[in-house]
């Protein structure tokens, strides 16, 4: 998926953000869900929610919230599909692309580089999708599914074999 194809997207002025900050609402229509669901290779999306509280101004700004999210996904041990709740905190910093300007300030950039705000906008959709995907199970299981590998007969060593043959101690 490209920054030119996203299947989800809602823009966000933070110039223009009252002082109180504003309360954001993304919901992914059919549409956007069959598009994200092909690009995460999913068997569905039904519902993709983000609720969010967006704060601060053109030069810093801080996206705190929540994204749900109802899915389908394939059992890595059954192969069927089931349907998963996703739920995923989100805390994100804003920032315009910029060198830092001071070393303390460039250390912290490094550990937890803030998200760019681009043309003074920041991409809520784009977030929404983002917290999906790292919601996801890499290795889903179907509820009430355990893995038994399968455990083939140990193979037998040549000192059994020739044990069994010798026959019990002590009586030859």
């Amino acid at each position: 998926m490209s920054e030119d194809t996203l299947p989800l997207s809602r823009l966000v002025s933070v110039d223009r953000l009252p002082g109180r900050g504003e309360v954001v609402r993304v919901e992914a229509s059919e549409a956007e869900r069959e598009a994200l669901a092909r690009a995460f290779k999913l068997p569905a999306i039904h519902a993709l929610l983000g609720e969010f509280r967006v704060s601060g101004d053109a030069k810093r700004a801080g996206v705190t919230g929540t994204v749900r999210g109802r899915v389908v996904q394939t059992c890595v041990v059954t192969l069927e599909p089931f349907e998963a709740e996703i739920v995923e905190e989100v805390d994100v910093d804003f920032a315009p692309a910029s060198e830092p300007t001071t070393e303390e300030e460039a250390a912290l950039r490094e550990i937890d580089p803030p998200d760019e705000i681009i043309d003074g906008k920041i991409d809520l959709g784009a977030l929404t999708a983002e917290f999906l995907a790292l919601g996801l199970d890499p290795y889903p299981r179907k509820p009430g599914v355990d893995f038994d590998p399968v455990i083939e007969d140990e193979e037998v060593s040549p000192f059994d074999k020739l044990k069994d043959l010798k026959g019990p101690k002590g009586g030859g």
